[in-house]
């Protein structure tokens, strides 16, 4: 299985919370975290999440890069990128400085890539600031004259 983030940020990663656990509330964290189990609530994180294969997530996720192989039913950011792995599937909105989405993936919802993601810090930063940091869409007088 081909990853875009090194394989070896997941076998590091600080915390885990294995299969079989269930968890619920809000989730902070620098360093990198795997969930295995079962997780609800809100993760706002400055580190590396790896959702495994076989978890399941109810919450609204927030961190600098996510790798996803379980399930997700809220919204993600990732100040970095966020890749989806074959078998995973994602119910919410993907807001991310890079997207990488696998064959296989189901995902029902909107992605929004960011500009000059290095440079926010969406806990900080105003909604207004946020969204003039998205990627404009075009619209018809943006369009080149024939």
């Amino acid at each position: 299985m081909a990853y875009h983030i090194d394989p070896r940020s997941i076998d590091q990663t600080d915390s885990r919370l294995g299969t079989g656990t269930r968890f619920s509330g809000t989730l902070r964290f620098k360093g990198s975290v795997t969930v295995r189990g079962e997780y609800e609530g809100q993760i706002d994180a400055l580190g590396f999440l790896y959702i495994q294969d076989g978890a399941h997530v109810r919450a609204d996720v927030s961190a600098e890069r996510i790798i996803i192989g379980g399930t997700v039913h809220g919204n993600i950011e990732a100040r970095d990128e966020v890749e989806m792995l074959p078998g995973c599937v994602v119910y919410g909105n993907v807001r991310a400085g890079r997207v990488r989405i696998a064959d296989g993936v189901v995902f029902e919802g909107r992605c929004e890539m960011l500009r000059n993601s290095e440079s926010l810090d969406v806990f900080s930063a105003p909604l207004d600031e946020l969204r003039r940091q998205a990627i404009p869409m075009i619209d018809s007088s943006d369009q080149l004259k024939e």
